[in-house]
């Protein structure tokens, strides 16, 4: 990989390598590897890949999560901080960051991985990610790591949730789990729309509505009304409230046909048949 590459990555993660074979690693993925290794030119030698380096920045990953947390919502239990820690470090959130950094641009994939869509797939592009985490720390220590991690991975994801304090955290993304469910059930996807907006420039309270349709249907079938301090809040509450609505109801099936009636020939026939065998 040439050096100008590596440094555009370098300056997107905010670390300047002074070993920079640990951020070639990080980013070789195993299939990489081994099609080096089984070169003769290589002499069956191995060839480091990103393994080692991914289970260590998990754990970086982890252990800043958790002492964010920790320190933020010091009202929260242990459960919550838990939850939340969950949610921060899963593939769902993590694919957001290494996207941003277009990740899947600088990995060294094997040939098969390559034809297959390696450079996309979320669970590579996630190993990848945890990988350039662990190489960070082992280059310059937890400082630049732990702002990498706060910035790209736990402050955006906070300020998409629209969290104006602890309290008002949504410890489950209630307009995915709507979109879910409405899905298999047969529904349009939720439709989110602003009512009204009161109050102060400083203090606003947005009033938000979601509204289920059955699919080719205009009118809502179901409407969730709900207030926040944020628009996102307000229709987070919204999707909740109208999750609630959708969890007892049924799927929407396919109209029933009704049977065609007998065909009076065919059964003129039968009758015939049935006189001959007398």
């Amino acid at each position: 990989m040439k050096s100008r590459e590596l440094t555009s990555l370098e300056q997107a993660v905010g670390h300047r390598f002074r070993r920079p074979e640990l951020l070639e690693t990080a980013l070789t993925h195993t299939s990489h590897a081994h099609e080096l290794a089984s070169r003769p030119e290589n002499g069956g030698n191995r060839v480091p890949h990103n393994e080692q380096l991914e289970f260590l920045g998990d754990a970086v990953l982890g252990l800043i999560t958790s002492a964010e947390l920790f320190d933020r919502f010091p009202s929260y239990q242990e459960g919550q901080l838990s939850k939340l820690r969950a949610h921060l470090v899963s593939e769902r959130h993590l694919i957001r960051a290494a996207n941003a950094l277009d990740l899947g641009n600088f990995l060294r994939l094997g040939r098969g991985e390559e034809k297959s869509g390696g450079r996309a797939k979320p669970a590579l592009l996630v190993d990848a990610l945890e990988a350039v985490l662990g190489a960070m720390y082992l280059d310059g220590g937890f400082d630049d790591v732990r702002r990498f991690v706060i910035d790209h991975v736990i402050e955006p994801e906070l300020a998409r949730a629209g969290v104006a304090d602890a309290a008002e955290l949504p410890l489950t993304d209630f307009k995915s789990a709507l979109q879910e469910r409405a899905h298999a059930l047969g529904r349009s996807q939720p439709d989110y729309v602003l009512i009204q907006e009161e109050g102060p420039e400083h203090q606003k309270t947005f009033t938000v509505e979601a509204r289920i349709r059955q699919i080719g249907r205009s009118r809502p079938e179901h409407v969730s009304s709900a207030k926040g301090s944020t628009k996102k809040r307000a229709e987070q509450e919204a999707a909740r409230l109208a999750l609630e609505f959708l969890a007892a109801a049924a799927p929407v099936s396919e109209p029933e046909i009704e049977p065609e009636p007998p065909d009076p020939e065919v059964s003129l026939n039968m009758g015939r048949k049935r006189v001959s065998r007398r």
